[in-house]
């Protein structure tokens, strides 16, 4: 009687082998890529204002994306960062924020917000705390000797130099128009030290302009590999390389919104 119990015991040892297995393959198996990021806010730089995004906004709207355009005033950083904070409180969830130019300083404050799961630098300034635009520019000098001053503070591009220097590749009616409508930017912005850094907890892509006259493609070079961003590099693209080149500035938006949430 004592060994007819032998095949049940094995039986049940078989049983449990098996169960084990099928445990150790279901702990192994991928987990689920995360969904898309559906939430997109576009921030402008010094000197334009958020029509600009226009060529890009157009394209991600028809890919499906929810997108809205900061309109923040440029008359002192901390306006331009609480502006930008209030359409970022209109989000309904996980949130894509893009900056060109200045308004690369603008997202690395106003990235630290929750809904802010990536970042995105078009040509950008992406400031460590403590660091100041003028003080990078001085690093890595720019071409333009365009810059203007208001007697009251406020900084212009002097419209004579505006389409070569800001907007080169862009049609010369439309650049002539962007420099008779520029949105004057308080000259503090410059010169106003960062006090936040979202780079270094999440993740980033960037957009270098290669033949950018406004902010020096290695300092741009040099924002996107501190921050470990994944980059591309636009040839012959100016400053404006975000009207000039929607198509490539929204695929890597795109790219970002696909993958911020399983990246670093």
């Amino acid at each position: 009687m004592k060994f007819a119990k032998v095949p049940s015991l094995l039986a049940a040892v078989s049983l449990a082998c098996m169960t084990l297995a099928m445990a150790g393959s279901a702990t192994a198996a991928p987990a689920p890529a995360a969904a898309p990021v559906h939430n997109i806010v576009l921030v402008h730089g010094a000197f334009v204002n958020g029509a600009g995004w226009k060529p890009v906004y157009d394209i991600l709207v028809k890919d499906g994306y929810h997108v809205s355009v900061a309109q923040h005033p440029l008359t002192a950083f901390n306006d331009d960062v609480t502006a930008v904070k209030r359409i970022l409180a209109m989000q309904d969830g996980p949130t894509i924020l893009v900056g060109h130019s200045y308004g690369g300083a603008v997202i690395s404050d106003a990235g630290t917000d929750d809904h802010v799961v990536g970042l995105v630098y078009i040509a950008a300034h992406a400031l460590d705390i403590g660091e100041t635009e003028a003080a990078n520019g001085k690093l890595y000098p720019n071409l333009t000797k365009a810059v203007k001053k208001t007697a009251d503070g406020f900084l212009y591009l002097d419209p004579a130099f505006y389409a070569a220097d800001f907007a080169a590749d862009l049609p010369k009616a439309q650049a002539e128009f962007e420099a008779n409508a520029q949105s004057l930017t308080s000259a503090s912005v410059f010169t106003t030290a960062a006090t936040s850094a979202a780079w270094k907890t999440k993740p980033s892509w960037y957009a270098v302009a290669k033949a950018d006259r406004i902010i020096n493609p290695d300092l741009e070079r040099m924002y996107a590999k501190r921050a470990n961003s994944h980059t591309i590099e636009i040839a012959g693209a100016s400053h404006s390389v975000y009207e000039s080149h929607p198509k490539e500035v929204a695929a890597l938006i795109e790219q970002a919104a696909k993958h911020a949430l399983d990246a670093k």
